[in-house]
């Protein structure tokens, strides 16, 4: 579902004119080998925010493919408990993605929210955003394109076009889109996963280093204060609360003034 300013109250609007990228005539850019490109994209990045930029890249080179105007993309990001991520193929992407994310309103915001395809046709005069219509009119961004990708639970996207043409986004150019983002969406899917098992495992790996100068500590307090472990965990809790460091700061302190070298956790590759 698109919402738009009808063509029709715009009688000197050319439908044949405008942005001519998505269209899919070339053979390079039928669905198997944009879907297998997305997963390189996957493959390629080292963490989410990095394939954000290259998606964003990837996106704005199709959607300016056939058509003389270069694009400008950002994708918007929402996980459950996280800031909003941005990505961006351009500084002006990503400047446009953050000062939508500062108003908390928008195209792009609400693509991803209500996820439906928002479409504003000229920035001058749509009246739905106008703090932020006037910012995108001041960078010379005439008309947008905001396509949701759709995500796992706890997780919301869209995809943002920007033009400084204003009534770039023709029906044909929406259709066309809205199908690319249904393949972007299953590689930002993974991507997203991948993402989330990097992040569980590197916390865990920083639960365990901080499980290992605890323990540690503590058993050093039992040797010096001739205690039990859980008067000597009792004592190391108090001096965190009094000089109101983390248990873990404290603890590798107390080694640090022992061994004078730093206490590492090692993992086996």
């Amino acid at each position: 579902m698109s919402t738009r300013v009808s063509d029709d109250e715009h009688p000197d609007f050319d439908p044949e004119g405008g942005l001519e990228g998505f269209q899919g005539q070339d053979a390079l850019l039928s669905a198997v080998t944009v879907s297998e490109q997305l997963q390189d994209l996957v493959l390629d990045s080292g963490d989410v925010g990095e394939f954000l930029r290259e998606l964003c890249v990837y996106s704005a080179a199709l959607a300016s493919a056939d058509g003389d105007e270069p694009m400008d993309c950002a994708v918007t990001l929402y996980r459950r408990r996280r800031a909003l991520t941005g990505g961006g193929n351009t500084d002006k992407a990503r400047m446009l993605n953050e000062i939508q994310a500062r108003m908390g309103e928008g195209p792009c915001l609400t693509a991803l929210v209500e996820q439906h395809t928002v479409v504003v046709d000229e920035t001058r005069t749509d009246l739905r955003w106008p703090e932020y219509a006037a910012a995108l009119v001041k960078e010379n961004v005439y008309s947008v394109l905001a396509v949701p990708l759709v995500l796992e639970q706890g997780a919301a996207a869209s995809i943002n076009f920007f033009s400084s043409t204003p009534f770039a986004f023709t029906a044909g150019i929406v259709a066309s889109a809205e199908q690319y983002a249904a393949q972007a969406q299953k590689a930002l899917r993974l991507a997203v996963r991948i993402g989330s098992k990097q992040q569980i495992a590197e916390d865990l790996q920083e639960a365990m280093k901080s499980r290992t100068a605890i323990d540690l500590a503590v058993g050093v307090i039992m040797g010096q204060q001739r205690c039990s472990q859980s008067a000597a965990f009792e004592l190391l809790s108090r001096a965190s609360s009094s000089r109101n460091q983390k248990l873990r700061e404290v603890a590798e302190a107390l080694l640090a003034n022992i061994t004078k070298s730093t206490v590492a956790t090692h993992f086996e590759e």
